[in-house]
């Protein structure tokens, strides 16, 4: 599988560090009951199809990436960058 950096370019997956679901950037408030912040953090769903996920350029720009990719045929659909997603609140 090779992705597109946005900064780098076409790049093989072992560039980069996957962290997992990109809805890992959508936290609760610091104030949330502890049982959203168990759900956050320890319940995940693991879709078959189009999914976003999180991605770090390890072993290039060390970038945050968003990849949106089809686990099925496993065809990447995007990539952009995290640090212009307004739903980061700042990067991962």
């Amino acid at each position: 599988m090779r992705l597109t950096c946005p900064l780098c370019g076409p790049r093989d997956r072992r560039e980069f560090y996957y962290y997992g679901a990109a809805e890992y950037l959508n936290r609760p408030a610091a104030d949330a009951a502890p049982e959203a912040w168990d759900d956050h953090l320890h319940n995940r769903d693991n879709p078959a199809g189009v999914t976003q996920d999180l991605w770090y350029h390890e072993q290039g720009c060390c970038s945050w990436l968003k990849v949106t990719r089809n686990t099925v045929t496993h065809e990447i659909l995007a990539v952009e960058s995290v640090a212009g997603d307004s739903t980061a609140g700042g990067g991962a």
